[in-house]
């Protein structure tokens, strides 16, 4: 039987530096570290509803690591500082909680209000898509128990973009729009297949992400990654819609998986083939532009200090100016 929920437990979003905290977290993830003198120490990505924060316990071993698993629960003793910017606790004391003694709905990120909304948000930009077989097959899609149910829960990723439960279906409505919006502006590009690519594009994430209990990768997902498996799972539900006579034409299929399988840009970035059609060029820009954007927003969120610019990121590759995104 879970515990109830309780009004005063400590939050991560809402710690400050030199807190004192003493509260219950997931581990989301757990590595052996040792540092530059060779001591070894305990570096935990410790999660609630609010966020992920970092967490160092020191003069820590493999068999102290061994019982604070992944996906497990830890009640946490120690202090938070701040640390280039992001807060961090360092853990005086750990002890393994089980989860049968959680509030599970103190772990649960998923908005579920706002992700009702995304969907029917998605459904009514689908619905506008005026190609019978693009439709047909946009329409499938939506129309799968699975994959409905997994696209309304999905992270965008691990780290790096909307990487948060429900990331995903607010990823593809965001890029829905950006896409509406382009296509508008630039006469030539094929309306109904840049839509339909927001949608698809990152589909095969369903099946290259293990999330429904810890954040990780499915063994498939290593091997083969998304983009693969996001052109086999369009070629199923082509087939899927052919059989029931609405069979999609060549040329706009083989387009659609070409922006599946372009959309990173380039070879270095992991595309299989760079953008070689309007829409793929396109695709790419937008995917890029809606993806960066969240990750400023969440660099800045997460910076606690009163210094107006946040640490350098490496994979913003900059600083940002705090005061432009409306932070104090």
């Amino acid at each position: 039987m879970t515990k109830q929920a309780s009004s005063e437990r400590q939050y991560i979003a809402t710690l400050q530096p030199q807190t004192q905290v003493d509260a219950v977290f997931r581990i989301a993830d757990r590595q052996l570290r040792s540092n530059r003198q060779g001591n070894p120490y305990l570096l935990l990505q410790l999660q609630d509803r609010s966020g992920v924060i970092s967490a160092m316990r020191w003069n820590a071993d493999e068999k102290l690591a061994e019982r604070f698993p992944k996906g497990g629960y830890v009640k946490v003793q120690g202090m938070t500082q701040l640390h280039n910017g992001n807060m961090q606790i360092i853990v005086n004391q750990m002890q393994h909680i089980d989860a049968d003694q959680v509030a599970i709905e103190e772990f649960d990120a998923l908005d579920r209000g706002q992700v009702e909304a995304d969907w029917q948000t998605l459904c009514k930009l689908v619905d506008t898509i005026t190609d019978a077989t693009v439709s047909a097959i946009c329409q499938e899609i939506l129309a799968d128990e699975q994959t409905r149910k997994l696209l309304k829960i999905a992270p965008a990723g691990t780290k790096t973009h909307h990487a948060y439960p429900g990331g995903l279906l607010e990823h593809i409505v965001s890029l829905m729009q950006l896409c509406e919006f382009a296509s508008s502006h630039y006469g030539q590009v094929n309306r109904d297949l840049l839509l339909a690519a927001a949608l698809v594009h990152d589909l095969g994430k369903i099946q290259e992400l293990s999330f429904e209990n810890e954040l990780n990768y499915t063994d498939a997902g290593q091997l083969l990654g998304h983009l693969v498996q996001g052109v086999v799972m369009l070629e199923t539900f082509a087939k899927r819609i052919k059989d029931k006579g609405h069979a999609m034409d060549a040329q706009k299929l083989l387009r659609l998986e070409h922006i599946v399988v372009s959309h990173h840009g380039t070879l270095e970035h992991g595309s299989p083939k760079v953008p070689m059609t309007l829409e793929a060029l396109a695709f790419q820009y937008l995917d890029e532009l809606d993806a960066k954007i969240n990750a400023a927003r969440d660099l800045v969120h997460q910076d606690r200090t009163s210094d107006p610019w946040t640490a350098y990121n490496p994979t913003l590759g900059r600083k940002l100016f705090k005061k432009s995104f409306g932070a104090d």
